[in-house]
């Protein structure tokens, strides 16, 4: 299966894809009205127009410093997955996307980083929870949330997680639990972004790793690659790659390049050639 990654609604309808997914929220806090053409993306805690607007929004360490795009390790700035009224709002937006389609994408869910969020408001539930590990509270912060999203969504609900297959690290990472978020999942999306793809050992590495953490969940995999302005012959090779191990390959931010990649892939299937998926570059 192919996808693509797109804020451009008519690409959605385009017929190299079997699925498109339309940013409806996206890390920056653009927002879209939700569409029924494609499965709506929803970025739940990255948002740098709310930390913007509010920084009191912001995840905090220990030393109070926020998790903003301003510091080092942070693309975006994050919201803390404890702030309820955020969260409300978050809900509202999922029930708006599941109005017009009843599958639904989660981006960016979870804390930003180990360590991250000592808010007094984290610290006050930590303390008050069942909990003694202040992981496995993160974690059940994180594995609620999942779990009143997917009480809404009435298809497939796909979330995106870090490309960190390796057991245990997403948990402490960022409170994703990937063996107890599975069975409300139908598909983890990983994505494995580069500008080139000129080797692909490591494309192989973290999908092959995330194929075996999964192997035993009746979840499926798929796998997100960059397409903007990368070789197509490259692209090519990375989608040949990442479809070994995955159930749905998907294309980000430049449709037009996937399509092509596309094409040429077909193309060599019906000329029988295969450029495999060695690992090699």
């Amino acid at each position: 299966m192919y996808g693509v990654v797109t804020r451009n609604a008519e690409e959605l309808e385009w017929s190299a894809f079997d699925v498109g997914f339309y940013e409806v929220k996206d890390v920056t806090g653009r927002a879209a009205a939700p569409l029924s053409t494609g499965v709506n993306m929803v970025s739940a805690f990255g948002d740098n127009a709310a930390v913007g607007d509010d920084p009191s929004l912001a995840a905090v360490d220990a030393e109070g410093r926020p998790a903003t795009r301003e510091r080092p390790y942070f693309d975006w700035s994050y919201v803390c997955p404890t702030h309820e009224r955020y969260r409300e709002g978050l809900l509202e937006i999922v029930d708006d996307c599941v109005a017009e389609r009843a599958a639904l994408r989660l981006d960016d869910v979870g804390f930003p980083r180990d360590g991250y969020c000592r808010c007094e408001r984290c610290d006050r539930r930590f303390a008050e929870s069942e909990f003694a590990d202040r992981e496995d509270w993160r974690a059940s912060v994180v594995t609620d949330f999942v779990r009143d999203v997917r009480d809404r969504v009435p298809g497939d609900l796909y979330l995106t997680v870090y490309p960190d297959p390796y057991p245990g690290h997403l948990r402490t990472r960022s409170g994703v639990d990937i063996e107890a978020l599975a069975p409300m999942v139908e598909e983890f999306v990983v994505p494995i972004y580069d500008t080139e793809y000129g080797t692909t050992y490591w494309l192989e590495t973290i999908a092959k790793g995330f194929e075996s953490r999964l192997a035993d969940a009746d979840v499926r995999l798929g796998i997100e690659l960059y397409a903007v302005e990368v070789d197509i012959d490259a692209l090519v090779h990375a989608t040949e790659v990442a479809a070994a191990y995955a159930d749905g390959v998907y294309f980000g931010y430049d449709a037009s390049n996937a399509a092509a990649t596309i094409r040429r892939l077909q193309a060599d299937r019906q000329e029988g050639a295969s450029h495999g998926a060695d690992g090699g570059d």
